[in-house]
């Protein structure tokens, strides 16, 4: 614009506003205008709509309504909150729509920032392990600072756990994937500094031995 001849006036000449939002004085003039019965502040952080109904009060307004996200108000014949909706952003997850607060869009924002570790088990029944533990890592650094392999790290992580439980407790393979998810997230972070995502999978085989 300034190339067609304008001038530009900007906050370092003068006290200009262009947001599109009144000033005080300006709502003050509003309401004198409007006169209004009932005001429900809108827009804005908690505290611009704490001021605005502040405002309205001292207007001599006595109904004020400053509400949260999602709370439905009834204006007449007795104005008063009646109900809450369902709000928040939603999410077009392939040809589903998602809240935001769902889980797999949890999960997928923690992969992007510390991946994921996936460790596998096979244990009899009786608690013998009857495999060499298999693991892989997805978007966890290969190596640490010092350059030790981080899929060693994982391993050894789960190798010192299973050893640290004698056979005879293993027999429950959901305090084994727990204890082996612990100890590699905690060795993990020690190695990296961050918590990966952490699945184990204990398969239990019906075994003689």
């Amino acid at each position: 614009m300034a190339r067609n001849g304008c001038d530009i006036l900007t906050d370092n000449e003068a006290l200009v506003h262009v947001s599109g939002h009144p000033r005080r004085d300006e709502l003050r003039q509003m309401y004198r205008w409007m006169r209004p019965k009932i005001v429900v502040p809108m827009h804005g952080e908690t505290r611009h709509l704490k001021a605005q109904a502040e405002l309205a009060r001292e207007m001599g307004i006595k109904t004020v309504f400053p509400l949260t996200d999602g709370e439905i108000l009834r204006l007449a014949p007795d104005p008063a909150v009646i109900d809450d909706a369902p709000v928040g952003r939603l999410f077009r997850d392939g040809r589903l729509l998602v809240s935001e607060a769902d889980g797999p869009v949890r999960e997928r924002r923690k992969l992007s920032i510390v991946g994921v570790v996936v460790v596998s088990l096979v244990l009899s029944r009786k608690g013998a392990l009857l495999a060499d533990p298999q693991a892989l890592i997805d978007g966890v650094p290969a190596a640490n600072a010092e350059g030790d392999d981080m899929l060693d790290i994982v391993l050894d992580a789960v190798d010192g756990t299973l050893r640290s439980i004698p056979q005879q407790n293993r027999k429950s393979a959901e305090m084994v994937g727990e204890a082996v998810r612990r100890a590699v997230r905690a060795a993990v972070n020690e190695a990296w500094g961050k918590k990966p995502i952490c699945k184990v999978l204990v398969n239990v085989v019906d075994t003689k031995g």
